[in-house]
């Protein structure tokens, strides 16, 4: 459903945006675009948009090509940005009407599936209240809902759930997961690596324009080859201590909100056993201390890492 094919883009003489970005989207699928700021998420979901031209390579979406066939393209996606697109000062009712006559649809066919959309999305109760009094994910879902109105065969998302509490959030990941299993395609770019985690099919991270993996969440965890080593702390204030003394270890990562500190467990039990020898020897108490698989976003820290710090 969404094919790019050595997608580079060039913006005057600076360094190109994009370098052979190639991958595939299946129909009905989810795909999370990831990339740490300025790998080029923004520029590829544009160009499939048909916001921008590409200056090498090729792209489709739902069979037609975003430059030859942009107005073919155009009438078969959905796209919300990290802004919400919506009049604050009309009702929910209004702008799904609104966007439902921009999208040509008749004015009793509008009012129609308006109403579907405000059921869908559970806002019926605020239906007719100004986008204005509503909550954050309120307003997130109305947004989504105006990509909508004429049912598109490609959704994109550009990072959806930005700002948004926890209950929120997940809210969104539902409404997201029902549109897949109603044979939507989507493409969604996050900021939040659980998200990707739980709503994906595939993965593309991309790093200073190109793509650096893809694949399953799976696929990337058993890219990193190892798993982690992580502790957890009985005294808040020991977290910084530990990390001072784990310094010296590959992909540290501390959380001061959870007591936890962990290190890539290059050397599985034996790093483990090296990690309590250095706590004992310091009589830093423990709650836990695991091996464990590595997470989504220590599988992105640890692939990125090269190309941000370079």
């Amino acid at each position: 459903m969404i094919e790019l094919r050595n997608v580079g883009k060039s913006f005057g003489g600076s360094a190109p945006a994009l370098q052979d970005v190639s991958f595939d989207v299946p129909a009905g699928s989810i795909c999370a675009l990831l990339g740490h700021n300025g790998a080029g998420k923004t520029t590829t979901v544009s160009i499939l948009c048909t916001l921008l031209t590409p200056s090498s390579g090729h792209a489709k979406v739902a069979g037609y090509d975003v430059v030859e066939q942009a107005a073919q393209v155009r009438s078969s996606i959905g796209v919300t940005g990290q802004d919400v697109a919506v009049d604050i000062l009309l009702t929910g009712r209004e702008n799904l009407t609104l966007f439902g006559r921009l999208r040509g649809l008749r004015r009793k066919r509008a009012r129609e599936r308006a109403d579907e959309l405000l059921d869908q999305f559970d806002v019926v109760a605020a239906a007719d209240r100004p986008v204005s009094t509503y909550s954050g994910g309120m307003r997130r879902r109305i947004d989504i809902a105006a990509a909508l109105v004429v049912p598109p065969k490609v959704l994109f998302l550009d990072e959806p759930t930005t700002g948004l509490d926890p209950r929120s959030r997940r809210a969104v990941w539902a409404l997201v997961s029902g549109l897949s299993e109603q044979g939507v395609t989507v493409l969604l770019t996050t900021q939040y690596l659980e998200e990707a985690d739980v709503l994906s099919d595939s993965i593309v991270i991309l790093g200073s324009g190109q793509v650096i993996a893809s694949g399953t969440a799976g696929d990337l965890k058993r890219l990193v080859g190892h798993g982690y080593c992580e502790v957890t702390l009985v005294d808040p204030v020991d977290v910084a201590r530990v990390a001072e003394l784990l310094v010296d270890f590959a992909d540290l990562e501390v959380d001061s909100e959870a007591c936890t500190v962990a290190v890539l467990a290059a050397d599985g039990v034996a790093t483990l056993r090296e990690v309590l020898r250095r706590l004992s020897e310091n009589e830093i108490e423990l709650i836990d201390i695991s091996l464990r698989k590595p997470s989504l976003d220590e599988v992105f820290l640890h692939l990125t890492q090269p190309i941000v710090t370079a």
